[in-house]
């Protein structure tokens, strides 16, 4: 077991590579009454095209297929899983993204037994026709209850115009008719693929004595049986760097109209600390434009372009990038033109030096308090974990930020054929 020290911030991360592969991260905060454990599979919704494990020939499976095994997975021929979870005091979650799945306990007691659990039933899989049948009906409600939620409608149209062929378009849940198509066979042939130990990362922070807790994972991996598996060979489109659609709408029945605006990104050839380095610039400088405090904010505001509903985010991975602004407005189109002008602006913008610094000091302050969630540690450490960063070298990189690397960043940024518009605008009467 080796130990990772980090001074700065005065912890320690315990790591071990189990015999299987599977990578096992333990925080020790014994000053938290809660602990925190997530098991995630390097395997998302993007995922779709791929060579299963002892074949020859590629395949591409149904859209949607991560999400419902995800579910499928609590699921056994005897019971459901979350009910173990509650008899021991826990609460059992888990998730979907575009680049992983993941599954997660919190618990203030029977950590071990809850750890037992996790890893136990993960690694597990049950399904049957009759209950794949079953879950094809709930999954379909789901997707239902999200058509008809504009927000989620605003934010997958953007990312839907931004992409041409990349399945990051494509809803993580599917569709109706994709999740009909999904059969026991394919559930087992994604599994196998991409739910080896050597694809997945298990990470726990909390109140835990880490020999203690390795030594239990250790003796529980070393209980099953794997085999081998070679390097999993994943299949994505050709994707040009231009936006799909520079403008498409949608109506629904909204009072007022949303207004999003999308920057496709381009993050091909990056390496995990160049995403990194993007990631956190990307977030400083929106922050110091869009936020309440921000200059363009205020002048959106003023001129009635938005309400309180207005936001933004980016989000930078190993084959996609995005960013996207927007909110309610009751002058659409007008709030849309302004933020692409905003954004073309940006390279006219210097922020000084000393700005910058109060910036970063900002950032700074932002993840030191993101550090006292056990939830926020743990995910955040798998995500970067995946994309080659170590979540405790988040600190040292906002740190070595300058000014200049702001500058750079902003004049290769916005690009006018990168930037797409969506609405969800009103049903007419």
């Amino acid at each position: 077991m080796e130990v990772l020290e980090y001074q700065q911030l005065n912890e320690k991360v315990y790591k071990e590579t189990m015999d299987n592969g599977l990578q096992v991260f333990l925080l020790a905060k014994p000053e938290m009454a809660k602990t925190f454990g997530i098991f995630t599979t390097d395997y998302g919704s993007i995922d779709q095209t791929f060579t299963p494990i002892g074949k020859d020939e590629k395949i591409t499976v149904p859209e949607g297929i991560a999400h419902f095994l995800e579910h499928k997975l609590f699921e056994k021929e005897d019971r459901d899983v979350f009910q173990d979870f509650t008899r021991q005091g826990a609460s059992a979650n888990a998730f979907t993204s575009f680049t992983k799945t993941a599954y997660l306990f919190s618990s203030t007691s029977e950590i071990e037994k809850n750890v037992q659990t996790l890893l136990d039933f993960v690694q597990d899989p049950y399904f049957s026709e009759e209950s794949v049948e079953k879950e094809k009906g709930i999954i379909s409600q789901e997707i239902r209850m999200y058509d008809d939620q504009p927000d989620w409608r605003a934010f997958f149209g953007t990312i839907q115009s931004l992409y041409h062929e990349h399945p990051v378009k494509v809803d993580i849940a599917g569709t109706v008719d994709s999740i009909n198509t999904i059969t026991k066979d394919d559930l087992y042939t994604c599994y196998e693929t991409f739910y080896h130990p050597s694809n997945m990362v298990l990470f726990i922070a909390g109140n835990i004595e880490p020999e203690a807790l390795m030594k239990q994972i250790r003796e529980n991996q070393a209980s099953k049986e794997f085999a081998e598996q070679p390097q999993i060979d994943r299949f994505y489109p050709e994707e040009p760097s231009t936006v799909a659609k520079k403008e498409h709408s949608i109506t629904m029945p909204v009072t007022t109209a949303k207004s999003m605006v999308g920057v496709k990104e381009n993050v091909e050839g990056l390496t995990g600390q160049e995403l990194l380095k993007a990631e956190l610039l990307s977030s400083m400088i929106l922050d110091y434009y869009f936020s309440k405090s921000g200059a363009y904010y205020e002048e959106l505001y003023k001129n009635d372009l938005i309400d309180d509903s207005f936001q933004f985010e980016t989000e930078l991975d190993r084959q996609f990038g995005f960013t996207i602004l927007g909110g309610d407005s009751r002058k659409p189109e007008e709030l849309a033109n302004r933020i692409k002008e905003m954004l073309h602006q940006l390279k006219n913008e210097k922020i000084a030096e000393e700005d910058f610094s109060r910036m970063k000091r900002k950032k700074i302050g932002q993840f030191m308090r993101a550090l006292n969630s056990m939830e926020f540690i743990a995910n955040q450490f798998v995500h970067y974990h995946l994309i080659g960063v170590n979540l405790f070298d988040v600190l040292p990189a906002i740190e070595s930020l300058t000014a200049n690397d702001a500058e750079e960043y902003v004049n290769q940024w916005i690009k006018e054929d990168t930037i797409a518009v969506f609405q969800v605008k009103p049903q007419q009467s």
